[in-house]
């Protein structure tokens, strides 16, 4: 069985990170938009989608993803189930296993070092390597270059 979902959307709040010895997450509702034609005329709805992630990505979710930002989401769907007073209850949400913070309108600029971060923690193993390279030599370059 496949199952893969991506969505890009802007989060509804600011996440909910949580810090447990050995175990860190967070919880964000992403606000996910579509547009459609039914008939003659274009309509739009709105899908409000809940994302949770473990480990790595949480700390920067955390730190960097405010209400409003813009995000890439990918990941799996889960369902969670839970008993609360002899009645089940259940609810499905997405298990990111990457997120990418996309730029916005009026977002606050990401500095350099925190740039060349967030790059490190969304991208694969193979060009995170690359990034981090590329960001370093032009950051030592901007050093050396003020320093003299």
């Amino acid at each position: 069985m496949y199952n893969k979902v991506i969505l890009i959307g802007n989060l509804t709040k600011d996440p909910n990170p949580v810090h447990a010895p050995g175990h860190t997450s967070a919880t964000f509702r992403l606000a996910v938009n579509s547009k459609f034609k039914s008939g003659d005329e274009m309509k739009q709805e709105a899908l409000f989608i809940d994302i949770v992630v473990f480990g790595k990505q949480a700390e920067p979710v955390g730190q960097y993803l405010t209400k409003g930002s813009s995000a890439l989401v990918e990941g799996r769907l889960q369902e969670r189930k839970w008993e609360t007073e002899g009645k089940q209850h259940s609810k499905f949400e997405v298990v990111g296993q990457t997120v990418r913070f996309l730029s916005r309108k009026g977002a606050r600029p990401v500095k350099a070092p925190e740039r060349a971060f967030l790059k490190k923690v969304v991208t694969s193993n193979r060009s995170k390597i690359l990034c981090m390279t590329r960001r370093a030599a032009s950051l030592s370059r901007t050093v050396r270059l003020g320093s003299r």
